[in-house]
């Protein structure tokens, strides 16, 4: 009795995010001014919003989301695809001490272990 049309598709405008994990050396400037210059040059990009925010933190890693809008859902699909292969691009090549790692802590002074190789404690962290 009521039919109503929905325009999402074309006329809404769409947040889109992106997740990263890197390591906590990265410098937090640098990576937002790299996701600003990208966002900036995509012809995918509204020209509306973006950001780039720390949104957990955890033993390993910092996670980072980058958030930009986008005309419609399928810009935004191929706008976070961009923006996550760029970034990490960016940090493989400018920063990669930055990219998510284990660490490990060898503790000094203490005995030889010969049976693998290690001198003193071994802790993974």
């Amino acid at each position: 009795d009521h039919p109503f049309q929905n325009w999402t598709r074309q006329t809404s405008h769409i947040m889109a995010a992106v997740y990263m994990a890197v390591d906590y050396t990265m410098p937090g400037e640098d990576l937002r001014h790299e996701l600003g210059r990208i966002v900036e040059a995509s012809e995918l990009w509204d020209r509306r919003f973006w950001n780039l925010q720390v949104t957990d933190v955890t033993k390993d890693s910092i996670e980072i989301r980058a958030l930009m809008t986008a005309p419609d859902a399928t810009a935004a699909w191929d706008l976070r695809c961009e923006v996550r292969e760029k970034l990490l691009s960016y940090v493989q090549l400018a920063h990669p001490d930055a990219l998510p790692r284990r660490r490990v802590n060898v503790a000094d002074g203490a005995h030889h272990d010969a049976r693998n190789g290690l001198g003193g404690r071994v802790t993974i962290g």
